[in-house]
């Protein structure tokens, strides 16, 4: 950890060493100013490193090799029939993924000369004479870091349900990645990207699950077609999905949990497991960090900023999952922080667009979104054409042995323009990367389709995908 000079003036403090903070100090200090990173927690990374995007990834890799294990007859893999499941060795991976990461992150502090100073960081108030005073309390030990901008990324926790409290049984993303062994039997409440995931996991390592959602349909932020899949497929998996859902009560008991929920005919019904997992979203963490001391507007908690992220207290920028508006992705709150790095630095930004951030979930099978749902389109007044092509006509599909799922492509009627792109199925995570750039660059169906696509691809399905709005897909 580099020590901080009392007497130094920073161009830059930032609060919080997720993703958001270290990206944001990292190009700052490309930039060539002085920053400082102050962090609460033992080590660099945030929840994204150590209990979420990371460890979480490194599961489901697993779980996909479990699966393909599973049908090695298939693939000609003979003599696997006595495979056993090393859940030791599984999270012994998981944590040496996550050290091997921490370490990169110090390796990069130190190679950009970033005063990393450990402790809870507090604003004072506005700047005096241009400079923003910080408080830091390092399990006792205050100090004071003086910088000319602060940007606040001090990230978000878990939410529970009503006198809930996180335990060995009852669950959220921490506790979870952490069991000694997969449960028999999992209730997930909640079926956005979290929820959905660690079912997809599980399931895959033989745990009975449950997922009881409160909203009309699964991964309710995606296209409605993306849902329906999802929730086909999970059937398939045998994986049982309740949408419509309220939880009533959640009891422990002699064996594990008892969730009481009113299911969507209005029943009361009562489901039994050994585990529940609560995953009903993250809350902002703004508490006690100082900000009633400043003008910094909140909503519902977070933080209001402008296109370059400032809040309404000059010389302090929000970043990550603080921020209202914006959804709480690791690569949302890097690009944050990287757009008011340059703003601060005098050099050349694009505001980050909330239609042009891939939204990706990594269950089996995975999915990928960025730009508008075809109901958000049409709300938004535009005459749309929609395009799909299943996986089932892709033979790189067919060669993996993944044929749930499909692309979407919602276009503008008019001009072609591609407003949406929405995939479900094979490397989804992945190929949505290539719609992202197309909707930066405005891209049209008309240049699309005759843009090409390497033979055998997953991404030949986007080339298809393409056609299929103007009913010309090749292979389907």
């Amino acid at each position: 950890m580099a020590e901080t000079n009392a007497e130094m003036i920073y161009d830059v403090a930032v609060i919080g060493g997720g993703p958001a903070g270290y990206t944001a100090a990292i190009r700052g200090a490309e930039y060539g100013l002085k920053v400082a990173l102050i962090d609460a927690s033992p080590k660099l990374g945030g929840t994204c490193l150590h209990v979420g995007c990371i460890p979480t990834k490194a599961l489901l890799f697993n779980a996909e090799l479990w699966d393909y294990l599973k049908e090695a007859d298939e693939f000609g893999i003979a003599g696997v029939e006595g495979r056993a499941l090393n859940w030791a060795a599984v999270l012994a991976r998981k944590n040496a993924i996550i050290a091997k990461h921490v370490k990169g992150l110090e390796f990069l502090m130190k190679r950009h000369k970033i005063a990393v100073i450990p402790g809870f960081a507090r604003l004072t108030g506005g700047a005096k004479d241009g400079v923003h005073t910080v408080d830091v309390d390092a399990s006792g030990a205050k100090s004071q870091v003086k910088a000319k901008n602060v940007m606040v990324a001090t990230g978000s926790e878990a939410k529970l349900l009503p006198e809930l409290k996180a335990d060995s049984t009852i669950l959220t993303n921490i506790e979870i990645l952490d069991l000694s062994a997969p449960p028999k039997s999992l209730i997930v409440i909640g079926a956005g990207a979290v929820g959905v995931e660690f079912a997809s996991i599980f399931r895959s390592f033989g745990t009975e699950v449950t997922i009881l959602e409160f909203l009309s349909r699964m991964v309710p932020v995606e296209d409605e077609e993306i849902s329906k899949e999802l929730a086909r497929v999970f059937r398939k998996r045998g994986i049982e999905t309740q949408t419509g859902a309220k939880v009533e009560k959640v009891e422990k008991t002699a064996n594990g949990v008892k969730v009481s929920y009113t299911d969507a005919n209005g029943k009361l019904q009562v489901k039994e497991a050994e585990k529940v997992l609560v995953a009903v979203g993250r809350g902002p963490l703004t508490r006690d960090i100082g900000l009633e001391k400043t003008k910094v507007e909140l909503d519902r908690g977070s933080v209001k900023v402008n296109e370059v992220q400032e809040t309404a207290e000059p010389g302090v920028f929000a970043i990550g999952d603080i921020v209202a508006g914006l959804p709480q992705l690791a690569h949302v709150g890097a690009m944050c922080g990287m757009v008011a790095m340059a703003k601060i630095a005098g050099r050349k930004y694009r505001p980050v667009r909330r239609d042009r951030i891939p939204n990706c979930t990594y269950t089996d099978p995975q999915i990928g979104s960025a730009g508008l749902t075809e109901a958000q389109a049409k709300e938004k007044g535009f005459t749309v054409k929609v395009g799909k092509f299943p996986f089932a006509g892709n033979s790189k599909a067919t060669i993996v042995g993944s044929h749930d799922g499909f692309v979407k492509i919602v276009a503008d009627n008019k001009y072609g323009e591609i407003l949406g792109v929405h995939i479900i199925g094979p490397q989804a995570t992945e190929l949505i990367a290539e719609a992202v750039a197309v909707m930066e660059l405005e891209g049209t169906v008309d240049e699309l389709m005759f843009t090409i696509h390497a033979h055998p691809t997953l991404s030949e399905a986007m080339l298809d995908g393409y056609g299929a709005v103007e009913g010309l897909q090749i292979n389907a």
